[in-house]
């Protein structure tokens, strides 16, 4: 075993409060949150629980944990019942008391062709919810950083240059604010709710887009973990609901005059290219008022949309884009959207945040709390659907 991995069985001491008897297996790029950890080991003293952190000297951060394959010692697996991870995922013979999976993110795209999504039934949940609040900042941070031309504003700063605000070929005339603006949300879930809602405050007519009809108050509820104070619990913050994966019903969503449009829901099969070259002609007709077609923040995944077509899009007709992903991962340097003037990149970066771990163990702590009551889980993963 690694000198990073940590075990321990909890000794009983300190209030305890349940029977639930599991080991707890985590693998993961980053130190032991031993507070949190020790204070699960006293509130489930018959459970388990091993750290695995991988060495140091494979594996110097987070990011490099992504690109490699990690190896963990086969008796780890071949005990574990439950497994928190990244992305590193045992092959279901390696595994056999396996009852559940967490993952610390809320897409698992990365992982949707691994035997044990494929070919067992272990339950799998995400930390969907987390980081809604960083990446619903980070949303309206870019988008006006576009539409109060922040790149021009600093370049002044740079220059030392006081610059012109004259309507005539300056500044002034060019700035339409967002009150009164229809933002478009292609996938209302945690993330768009809590985006819906900044839109609300801004003043903003907010569409919501769903895979699914949600035609009942309970139905638009958001039964999934949420950061206290953000998001949309009840469903109330959209101004009309719209639904369905097929071209006739996204374009319709399209069509309704939107002027935003932020990008927000999973890769899967039914979403790869779900907007090209029809969609972004439809979003690149002028809107009134603005004589500028709408603005797309994507922070969701690059092959969602034909970035090719974006590229066209982005020449004719687009306002402009706020793109935190990209087809591929890293955006080649040869890629024209470097050069576009309309476009503002950042590296994938938007749902990075301090307070991401710290999250991720809350939604899992929750998640031991229904374990050990017999209760739906939070953020389950559909198989079926892929997220």
């Amino acid at each position: 075993m690694s000198p990073y991995a940590v075990e321990a069985v909890s000794n009983g001491n300190g209030s305890a409060s349940s029977n639930l008897e599991e080991h707890i297996l985590a693998v993961l790029p980053f130190p032991e949150a031993t507070e949190f950890f020790d204070k699960i080991r006293q509130r489930y003293p018959k459970s388990k629980i091993t750290y695995y952190q991988p060495h140091a000297t494979d594996v110097k951060s987070v990011e490099q944990y992504w690109k490699k394959d990690v190896e963990v010692p086969s008796e780890l697996y071949k005990e574990a019942t439950i497994l928190l991870t990244l992305k590193t995922l045992p092959k279901p013979e390696q595994a056999p008391n396996l009852k559940l999976v967490h993952f610390f993110s809320a897409g698992i795209d990365h992982v949707v062709h691994e035997p044990l999504f494929t070919s067992s039934s272990v339950t799998m949940t995400t930390s969907s919810g987390i980081h809604t609040p960083q990446i619903a900042e980070h949303i309206f941070l870019t988008l006006l950083s576009l539409t109060h031309h922040m790149p021009q504003l600093i370049s002044w700063q740079r220059a030392r240059q006081w610059g012109s605000h004259a309507a005539s070929g300056g500044y002034f005339g060019t700035i339409h604010d967002l009150a009164s603006k229809t933002l478009g949300i292609l996938g209302y879930g945690a993330i768009g709710r809590h985006a819906g809602r900044v839109g609300k405050a801004l003043g903003m007519k907010v569409l919501a887009f769903t895979a699914s009809p949600k035609d009942t108050p309970q139905s638009r509820r958001d039964d999934g973990y949420i950061v206290p104070g953000t998001g949309d619990v009840d469903g109330s913050i959209p101004d009309a609901w719209y639904s369905g994966l097929d071209p006739v019903s996204r374009r319709n969503f399209l069509a309704q005059g939107i002027d935003v449009l932020i990008v927000s829901v999973p890769l899967t099969p039914d979403t790869r290219h779900l907007l090209g070259k029809e969609e972004l002609e439809i979003l690149s007709k002028p809107r009134p008022g603005t004589g500028k077609g709408a603005y797309i923040v994507n922070i969701a995944r690059g092959p969602i949309i034909d970035q090719d077509a974006l590229i066209f899009a982005l020449k004719n007709g687009l306002a402009g884009a706020a793109l935190d992903v990209t087809d591929p991962e890293p955006l080649p340097s040869h890629s024209e959207l470097w050069d576009l003037p309309n476009v503002v990149i950042t590296p994938h970066v938007s749902g990075v945040g301090s307070e991401y771990k710290e999250r991720c163990l809350e939604v899992f702590e929750l998640n031991l709390e229904r374990m050990d009551k017999g209760e739906k889980w939070v953020n389950e993963v559909s198989r079926t659907k892929g997220y």
